[in-house]
């Protein structure tokens, strides 16, 4: 029996723990937002919120559950960002909390040699290790947008997930 690295296992940890973090953070912000605040966009060539959120779910299914995981890949990329159907909030965290859950299972399940294993994605040539450093990346940035867009409709009304508590964190 061949024994699990320790650095595969610290990698793995990290990432799901990121992506559970960002979903976290995605819907703190969509709690303080209606629905329609969630498909409004910034400018009528930017992507509401709801359109960043249906593309987190499109890019994690294609790259990890689909590219890493094995499923089918059943992605329809422009359709993304062309959605106008006003998906309430409840529909978009579902999709979201399913996405991560199969996107979480499929990181806790990779051995070393299937981490180096090459895989196509998305017409790029990938190890699995390379695609899933991409799509957390990848997710952590759209998170960031998602914190910015809502901030930016609530303003001062906005309340942030984490507070700094002490000296150390950067509290006055």
């Amino acid at each position: 029996m061949v024994r699990e690295s320790s650095v595969r296992q610290a990698y793995m940890s990290a990432c799901r723990h990121r992506l559970a973090e960002c979903v976290k953070k995605i819907k703190h912000c969509l709690a303080q937002l209606s629905d329609e605040q969630v498909w409004w966009r910034p400018h009528g060539s930017m992507n509401s919120i709801a359109n960043i959120v249906l593309h987190l779910c499109g890019n994690v299914r294609q790259w990890i559950i689909s590219g890493v995981g094995g499923e089918p890949d059943i992605r329809d990329r422009p359709k993304e960002f062309s959605d106008r159907s006003s998906l309430p909030k409840a529909e978009l965290i579902r999709r979201l909390d399913e996405i991560a859950a199969k996107a979480d299972a499929v990181l806790a399940g990779l051995t070393d040699q299937e981490l180096l294993k090459r895989r196509r994605i998305q017409g790029f040539d990938e190890t699995a290790l390379s695609a899933i450093f991409d799509s957390i990346s990848h997710f952590r940035g759209h998170q960031q947008e998602i914190v910015y867009i809502a901030r930016l409709q609530l303003g001062d009304a906005y309340r942030f997930e984490w507070v700094p508590a002490s000296k150390e964190q950067g509290a006055p």
